[in-house]
C-alpha cells in the first residue's frame, strides 16, 4: 500500500502521486483531502486503486479521487477519470454496478415548525408508499415492449404515464434521458430483474429522507434554487436497482474475457474495459445509458409517490412539491473539456462522484445558469447534509466534478458488530429523527459512525475551489431499505 510520505502535497487540500511512482502510470493520481482526511483514505486500498486507474488507455490529465473516497471494485468510490474519445476506453468499474445511482432533491411549501408533529406519520406513509429493501417490486410492472420503451425514454416515460409533469424534466441532469440508450444490447436477465422495480428504493445506502433547511450560506444561490430556512425538503437516493447491476455484471464479464483481443493489460481485472471505437465499447455505452434512463425513471416514479404521501398526511398544507435538481453519481458521459489549451471530447467516468458544472454552462437550467449546477452531499441519517454549486475552477481541475457524500469509513460488517440498531433508533428519535427501515441490520450498517465527517468533506471541496456551499440541512424522517 502507498504511504503518505510518497505523496506530494500540492495544497492544503490536494495531494499528488506522481506519474513516476510506477512505470505503468500514464498520468498522475490526485486526491482532494485534508491531512486528517488523507489519513482516513489511506486506511484502505482506495489510493492503490486510483494508481491502477491511471494506467487506463487514453486517460487524460489525472486520475482523481474525492475527499469521500473509499475502496470499491476496480475504481475507488469517489473516483473520476476522463478518457480520450473515441480511441480511449470505457470501463464499467469506473461507473459502478448501480448505474446512475443518484440523488434528487424536492422542495415542499411546508414549514418544518408547522408540521413537526406529523413527521412520524409522514415517515410511516412514505415507507408504505415507496417499497424499500432488496428485491422489492414497485407500482410499475410492464410487458417487455413497454419496458423497452421505458429504457429508451427514461424520466420522460414516467411523465408521459402520469408520474409528474413536464416541468420536472428541466431540473434533471440530461433532462432525465440519454438518447443513445439501446435495450437491444441489454441481456434478457437484466430486463427480468428490472421489469417490476421502477418506483422502488432498494437497500444498502439508499434512502428517502425528509429534511429541514437549517442554515443558509449563500442567500442568492438559495433563492435561485427556491430554498429557505425551515423549509421541508426531501432527498431521494437510489439508482437502477437489479437492472443496472445485471448490465454491469454482464459487461464486466464480457470485457474481462476479451481484454487480450484489445491488447490491453491492466493491473486489476476490476478495471476491465473496451475501447470506445469497438463494437463492445459502443454496446456497453448504449446499455449503460439504458441503465441510467431506468434510474431517472425510478426516481421520477418515487417523486410521484412522495407527493401522494405528503398530500395524504398533510392535505393542502403539503403545498406544491418541486424538483430542485436530480444528479447522477455513477455514470460515464461524453463531454467536452479543455485539455492542454484545446477543447477535447472525453468520456468522463464518475463513480461515487457527481457532476458539478460551473456558472454559464449551457447544459444547466436557465434558472441556475448564473449560480452553477446544484450539488448534493448527503451525510448520514444522524448528521447534516449540504447543497453546493459547481465552480469554474472545478471545470478546469476535476472535469467539472466533486464528491457525492460523506463516504464510508467503516465496512458494513464492522458497523453491524459495533451498533445496536434498537438503541440507535431510540437515540435518533430523541433528536426528532424518525426512522422507518426494512431491517434492523440495515440501520446498523448505515449508522452515522460508519461514515466520514461530512462537514470535513464539504470544507475540503469548498476550500479546494471545486464546489461552494449554499445551505445545510438536517434530517427529520429517514426511510431505509
Amino acid at each position: 500500500m502507498i504511504r503518505k510520505e510518497q505523496l506530494n502535497k500540492m495544497t492544503n487540500f490536494l495531494w499528488e502521486i506522481p506519474q513516476s511512482y510506477r512505470e505503468d502510470m500514464r498520468v498522475p493520481a490526485r486526491v482532494y483531502a485534508t491531512e486528517e482526511g488523507l489519513e482516513a483514505i489511506l486506511k484502505d486500498d482506495s489510493l492503490d486503486q486510483l494508481i491502477n486507474v491511471s494506467t487506463l488507455p487514453g486517460i487524460q490529465k489525472a486520475a482523481i479521487a474525492m475527499p469521500d473516497a473509499h475502496q470499491g471494485y476496480g475504481f475507488p468510490i469517489g473516483g473520476v477519470a476522463a478518457t480520450k474519445y473515441p480511441e480511449g476506453v470505457i470501463s464499467p468499474g469506473g461507473i459502478g454496478y448501480d448505474i446512475n445511482c443518484g440523488v434528487r432533491l424536492l422542495a415542499t411549501d411546508a414549514d418544518y415548525n408547522e408540521i413537526k408533529g406529523e413527521m412520524e406519520n409522514l415517515a410511516t406513509e412514505l415507507y408504505n408508499n415507496v417499497p424499500a429493501g432488496a428485491g422489492k417490486s414497485g407500482p410499475v410492472n410492464l410487458n417487455r415492449q413497454d419496458f423497452d420503451r421505458l429504457l429508451r425514454r427514461g424520466a420522460e416515460w414516467a411523465v408521459e404515464n402520469g408520474y409528474g409533469g413536464s416541468e420536472d424534466l428541466e431540473y434533471i441532469e440530461a433532462n432525465g434521458r440519454l438518447d443513445h440508450a439501446d435495450p437491444n444490447v441489454v441481456s434478457e436477465r437484466a430486463k427480468q430483474r428490472g421489469q417490476d422495480q421502477a418506483g422502488t428504493l432498494g437497500g444498502g445506502n439508499h434512502f428517502l429522507e425528509v429534511d429541514r433547511v437549517s442554515k443558509i450560506f449563500n442567500q442568492k444561490a438559495a433563492q435561485a434554487l427556491g430554498l429557505h430556512e425551515n423549509q421541508v425538503v426531501v432527498f431521494i437516493h437510489t439508482g437502477s436497482r437489479g437492472f443496472g447491476h445485471q448490465v454491469a455484471t454482464d459487461y464486466v464479464k464480457k470485457f474481462q474475457s476479451k481484454m487480450n483481443e484489445y491488447g490491453i493489460n491492466l493491473p486489476d481485472r476490476g478495471l476491465a474495459c473496451a475501447p470506445m471505437d469497438t463494437r463492445d465499447g459502443k454496446d456497453y455505452y448504449h446499455a449503460m445509458a439504458a441503465g441510467a434512463n431506468f434510474a431517472w425513471c425510478n426516481r421520477q416514479v418515487i417523486t410521484s409517490e412522495v407527493r401522494k404521501a405528503f398530500r395524504n398526511v398533510l392535505g393542502t398544507q403539503a403545498g406544491k412539491i418541486d424538483v430542485v435538481y436530480d444528479i447522477s453519481h455513477n455514470i460515464a458521459k461524453l463531454e467536452v473539456h479543455e485539455i492542454n489549451g484545446n477543447s477535447e471530447k472525453v468520456m468522463v467516468h464518475r463513480k461515487g462522484a457527481t457532476r458539478a458544472f460551473g456558472p454559464g454552462h449551457p447544459e444547466l437550467p436557465d434558472a441556475y445558469r448564473d449560480i452553477g449546477q446544484p450539488v448534493f452531499i448527503p451525510g448520514s441519517m444522524g448528521t447534516s447534509s449540504y447543497v453546493l454549486t459547481g465552480t469554474t475552477e472545478g471545470m478546469q481541475s476535476t472535469f467539472g466534478s466533486t464528491c457525492h457524500g460523506a463516504g464510508r469509513n467503516m465496512s458494513r460488517t464492522a458497523a453491524k458488530k459495533q451498533v445496536d440498531p434498537n438503541k440507535l433508533i431510540r437515540r435518533l428519535k430523541e433528536q426528532d429523527i424518525h426512522i422507518q427501515a426494512a431491517s434492523h441490520s440495515g440501520v446498523a450498517e448505515e449508522a452515522p459512525l460508519a461514515y466520514k465527517e461530512v462537514d470535513m468533506v464539504v470544507e475540503t471541496v469548498e476550500k479546494a475551489g471545486i464546489a461552494k456551499r449554499v445551505l445545510q440541512m438536517h434530517p427529520a424522517a429517514v426511510i431505509k431499505g
